[in-house]
């Protein structure tokens, strides 16, 4: 749970930076939205931490600072990349999520519940970016944002 929660800090940043740059007043409040639904994801994650006699990352502002000045950037690109950069994201996450609950035990129906309510927020924001003329993202930017979300994960689940 520490890592989910980790990346909702991460997420709520990337909307945050995203936001701030970004063009349109409709990819603003689209990206505010999204931020605000993490933000629910956030509390759902620490409150199952603490059930769980666990704590957040010890990297959490790391996390926050290093994916704001990433969704800064991908905004720079314009609002079409940046709404691509989301779509890439949530498609990341879910899959994420998906091997989360495989590996879940079916005994856990809290964080089952917690993850899957997740999951379905995190493709309905994929959903939204693509209509609202997010791009596909090349290749090598959806490889070097996979590297970088298990290096976090990875990381994050230690520390």
């Amino acid at each position: 749970m520490r890592v989910n929660h980790a990346g909702e800090i991460a997420a709520q940043a990337l909307y945050h930076g995203q936001a701030l740059i970004a063009r349109s007043a409709a990819t603003r409040d689209l990206l505010l939205k999204a931020a605000h639904e993490e933000n629910d994801h956030l509390a759902w994650c620490e409150t199952r931490l603490k059930e769980l006699d666990s704590r957040p990352s010890l990297l959490n502002p790391l996390w926050y600072t290093g994916s704001f000045a990433i969704g800064a950037l991908a905004a720079l690109l314009g609002d079409r990349t940046s709404l691509g950069f989301v779509v890439e994201t949530e498609r990341q996450v879910e899959g994420h999520l998906n091997e989360h609950l495989a590996r879940l035990s079916p005994d856990d129906a809290r964080s089952r519940a917690i993850l899957q309510t997740m999951r379905t927020d995190e493709i309905a924001h994929g959903l939204s970016a693509k209509a609202a003329g997010g791009a596909e993202l090349p290749s090598p930017v959806r490889s070097l944002m996979r590297h970088t979300a298990r290096l976090m994960t990875s990381t994050a689940y230690w520390i």
